[in-house]
């Protein structure tokens, strides 16, 4: 089965129940949000800002912001259900709340900007129109707010491209075969990895949608090349 842009909130509803177990196997995988989260440079501990977690998932990336921003008001929005069930049964403090809808969506949502700050980690490469989705990010920043994409990038890199593929061929698709029964998504995930931009070439197209003061880092460990944080600023 070929998953498209409408099946994948469907796609996590069903693997909604492994995914915390499964991402907690991958070594860095909570510290890498929080390094993420970190190179937003948030100043003061978050205190009167408004941040967007865009495509939270069960909560990591949630987690991740609320870490370095204690004192902030977050929204966290992700289009699956079943995902966002499990965000929202953790423990959060009244400053954090949960919406369900897709990010192209968020107007009839009810969620609208500005924002200070804007966290998107593992949603663009997800997208039906990503360019069409950095301009709304743009206009959902204050003047100068920052937009942090966490997201895997190999297409630049020979090496990373061989390390992701063994890595997801033999390690990450028969976990999630094991953990939820289907593989279809993780069979997905190895997919639109080799397909999403190069890091230098996503630079670009956040440029060409209205960042400036874009730059790029990637991760520590075996991560290193293959998952970046790319950071743009809103025009002032």
């Amino acid at each position: 089965m070929t998953l498209s842009h409408d099946d994948l909130p469907g796609a996590f509803d069903a693997g909604a129940p492994a995914y915390d177990k499964l991402v907690g196997a991958n070594p860095g995988y909570h510290d890498h949000l929080l390094l993420s989260a970190r190179r937003i440079d948030i100043p003061g501990e978050g205190a009167g800002l408004r941040l967007l977690d865009a495509g939270c998932g069960t909560g990591a990336s949630t987690a991740a912001l609320l870490a370095v921003a204690p004192k902030a008001e977050i929204v966290a929005v992700d289009a699956s259900a079943g995902m966002l069930a499990r965000a929202a049964a953790k423990p959060w403090p009244p400053t954090v709340r949960f919406v369900h809808s897709r990010i192209e969506d968020l107007g009839s949502a009810g969620v609208g900007g500005p924002f200070d700050a804007i966290l998107a980690a593992y949603l663009v490469r997800n997208l039906a129109d990503p360019d069409r989705q950095l301009r709304a990010f743009c206009d959902l920043l204050r003047p100068g707010g920052t937009l942090a994409v966490h997201e895997y990038s190999v297409r630049d890199s020979v090496v990373a491209t061989v390390i992701w593929n063994l890595v997801a061929t033999l390690i990450i698709i028969p976990s999630g075969r094991l953990g939820s029964g289907d593989a279809t998504l993780y069979r997905y995930l190895r997919r639109s990895v080799n397909r999403f931009d190069g890091a230098q070439a996503f630079c670009d197209r956040m440029r060409a949608n209205g960042f400036t003061a874009v730059r790029r880092a990637t991760v520590p460990g075996w991560q290193r090349g293959i998952v970046h944080t790319f950071v743009g600023q809103a025009p002032r």
